[in-house]
């Protein structure tokens, strides 16, 4: 018979309740970074740029998702702008930034 205990990590396991801190960190980390996406930024990053992973089609920037920046590019456009892109670094915090930059990063498949 298995302990209890071994019982008890096997059933969370089972379910996806137990993970890594580090883990469950990066995930609350891109869930952030989605929320501020498609509606909390002002103005929204979803207004303007198509997403698979966010469901938006914006057509005014470019498709992330054929874009597929790495993380480090998407902070540098989210702090200084781009083209039509306003700066955003008066209106996020660094962790904001970061956040965002995380999950575009992530959901379009960047390589880095």
């Amino acid at each position: 018979m298995k302990p209890l205990y071994l019982l008890a990590a096997s059933a969370c396991l089972g379910t996806g309740a137990w993970m890594p801190a580090a883990a469950a960190d990066d995930t609350a980390q891109l869930e952030l970074g989605k929320k501020l996406f498609t509606q909390l930024a002002v103005p929204a990053c979803a207004l303007c740029h198509t997403l698979k992973d966010a469901g938006t089609e914006g057509a005014v920037g470019p498709v992330l998702d054929e874009l597929q920046p790495d993380a480090t590019r998407v902070a540098t456009a989210l702090r200084n702008g781009i083209g039509q892109m306003p700066s955003y670094k008066t209106s996020l915090s660094e962790a904001q930034i970061q956040a965002i930059s995380s999950y575009v990063a992530k959901a379009s498949g960047a390589t880095k």
